[in-house]
């Protein structure tokens, strides 16, 4: 998606240890009129492969799936990183290493909105080692679905998580895929 391609390009900074810093449009502020276009990519991508939901991380993963759901007609569910009390005892949970964060962290989801049978659409912000997105994976068949499709609205290409996630049978779509980042230089992949 070249709108996206050009932002991180413009406005992404590589912080080192492969870290692309992309909140002023992603992950703290968010474009709206940004998000919405890859809502609607993402609808195009994915809109015959039968999805009943679309599941995602929070936090970042919200924005891009909520505009995705608003496209498809799908309700979305975000993994909680923290059971709140509202919550009830008997949950979905897994656990999954973050590269930002720097330490494992928990995916949660009540079973009130992750049923058996769902057809599952994961949507995430990125697509980096694939340990967050597989994580998801384990939730959706925890609760007996089955994902249909993972779409990141930026991969990183180096990272090898598209293989991984590829590897166990799933289609992968990204909107931007980042090929090599460095202090000077942000190239990209054809995104897809």
């Amino acid at each position: 998606m070249k709108l996206l391609e050009d932002r991180i390009r413009n406005e992404g900074t590589y912080l080192g240890n492969g870290i692309l810093k992309v909140d002023g449009f992603v992950n703290h502020q968010v474009d709206p009129v940004l998000m919405d276009e890859a809502g609607k990519v993402f609808a195009e991508i994915f809109k015959d492969i039968g999805a009943t939901k679309i599941l995602t991380a929070e936090i970042s993963g919200i924005a891009p799936a909520v505009t995705t759901g608003i496209y498809m007609n799908l309700p979305v569910v975000y993994a909680r990183k923290r059971k709140p009390i509202t919550m009830p005892d008997q949950v979905f949970l897994t656990l999954a290493p973050s590269h930002t964060k720097g330490r494992t962290v928990e995916l949660i989801v009540s079973p009130e909105y992750l049923a058996n049978g769902e057809k599952v659409l994961i949507i995430d912000d990125f697509l980096a080692s694939g340990a967050t997105i597989l994580g998801l994976v384990r939730l959706a068949e925890l609760a007996g679905g089955t994902v249909v499709g993972v779409g990141a609205l930026i991969e990183k290409g180096f990272e090898g998580g598209r293989a991984a996630l590829e590897e166990k049978g799933f289609v992968v779509k990204s909107l931007a895929c980042v090929a090599s980042l460095d202090e000077n230089e942000i190239t990209f992949t054809n995104g897809y």
